[in-house]
């Protein structure tokens, strides 16, 4: 009797489990139900399949039929015809809303950059920092061609701040082409927030080592600038590498300071240019850089690599200068381009283009600085305004064929020069 007492209480204690473990699996399955439709309704929300509630978001509707539309007109090639260029693949609501007569106050200032998809994470705090127009031209080749896509659509469908401000350019190769990404379900099902999107572009981070792109492809830094460029309506623009970060407040001070003096046509605002340890976070102010550079934390821009390609900045004289107010931005000293300085400077919309037969490394922003100096612009040094480069620049961090490109784009420099004096026959300067 006592051993008939103590099965029955094993059989029910062991009942009890199994209910419980059937209910645990019942409830993993509906979890499980429950997030694969929720991962459905948002792929589709993104993407427009036929889960998504018809009007849910009519503005993010319109968003994704504007970048059918760019997609559909197959870009336009660039001058060389080797490269396919879809300008405002995707537009920001600034840019959207940017009608003819508007406040000029509102758009005094924009940022351009360009990038690959495996720099593209930086945009997060770039944005962050920035938070006004920014102009993005994205380099794709091979399978990136979709990626860039699709993820350049997502981060503006998930990510209000990039939604309101970024514009987005795509650049690959003429034989290639954009598409729209509905079709790539298993490589974008994951993405459900501003988040998810920023760590998949994580896993493309560093896929390349500076320009060495797969299959020996040239990075066509100036058309890139040059897309970017052109990509805002601003009446400034401060063209930077997407690695880089201007000091914080600039758009309002620079804006400050126009409203002060009106400026003259022929003048480019020059930011000095450091580089930083990658462990240490970026500074903000002038104070805090200084501060830094003091201590061997953030040195020049280019220090190790050319040093003379920055030293006409005299960042001795910039750190030492007095600046009256953290909210006043004037020009500190103004200064003749020598070569082979290559300076980051905000500058009128009206500037020369960039050259854009320089690719890869060497030469590609030192030209276009050298074309300034040639058709009269002068080089003024903002006080307190400056940009970082994220990381130290140090000697055998780039891909091989670094000298190589060099070499070539020095015998391309000398007769770009050459070619300055036929298209400015009146100037006196050279580089």
């Amino acid at each position: 009797m006592h051993l008939s007492k103590k099965c029955s209480a094993f059989k029910v204690v062991l009942s009890a489990l199994l209910i419980v473990a059937l209910l645990q699996l019942i409830y993993l399955s509906f979890l499980s139900k429950f997030h694969g439709k929720q991962q459905r309704y948002r792929y589709s929300e993104l993407f427009g399949g036929s889960g998504s509630k018809k009007n849910a978001h009519p503005d993010k509707d319109s968003r994704k039929e504007r970048l059918r539309y760019s997609l559909s007109t197959g870009g336009i090639f660039d001058n060389t015809g080797q490269y396919r260029v879809y300008k405002n693949l995707i537009k920001s609501d600034f840019t959207t809303n940017q009608r003819p007569g508007s406040d000029p106050s509102s758009n005094v200032l924009a940022l351009a950059t360009h990038t690959t998809i495996s720099n593209l994470h930086h945009l997060e705090s770039l944005l962050e920092r920035w938070q006004n127009s920014l102009s993005v031209a994205i380099f794709a080749h091979g399978q990136d061609v979709k990626y860039a896509t699709a993820l350049a659509y997502a981060l503006s469908f998930f990510c209000p701040q990039i939604q309101a401000l970024v514009d987005f350019h795509l650049v690959c190769l003429s034989g290639e082409m954009a598409s729209f990404p509905e079709q790539d379900r298993e490589h974008f099902l994951g993405l459900e927030d501003c988040a998810s999107v920023f760590s998949r572009l994580e896993t493309h981070r560093d896929k390349y080592k500076n320009y060495a792109i797969s299959g020996n492809i040239s990075y066509p830094n100036n058309l890139l600038r040059n897309v970017a460029r052109g990509g805002t309506e601003s009446s400034y623009i401060l063209v930077i590498d997407i690695d880089m970060m201007p000091s914080a407040d600039l758009h309002q001070q620079f804006q400050a300071m126009i409203m002060r003096h009106l400026p003259a046509s022929d003048e480019v605002y020059v930011l000095p240019a450091f580089e930083i340890r990658h462990a240490r976070k970026m500074p903000a102010t002038k104070a805090e850089l200084v501060q830094l550079y003091q201590v061997g934390e953030v040195r020049p821009f280019y220090e190790e690599l050319c040093p003379r390609c920055q030293a006409p900045t005299n960042y001795s004289q910039w750190v030492n200068s007095h600046v009256r107010g953290t909210s006043t931005l004037e020009v500190a000293y103004t200064l003749t381009w020598g070569d082979p300085w290559e300076p980051f400077y905000i500058g009128p919309r009206t500037v020369p283009l960039y050259d854009e037969s320089f690719k890869q490394y060497g030469f590609n922003r030192i030209s276009q600085a050298c074309e300034l100096h040639v058709a009269g612009y002068r080089f003024s040094v903002l006080s307190s305004a400056f940009v970082v480069h994220r990381g130290f620049k140090i000697q055998g961090e780039f891909h091989a064929r670094k000298d190589e490109e060099n070499k070539r784009n020095r015998v391309l420099f000398r007769s770009f020069k050459e070619g300055l004096k036929t298209k400015y026959p009146s100037s006196t300067r050279r580089c």
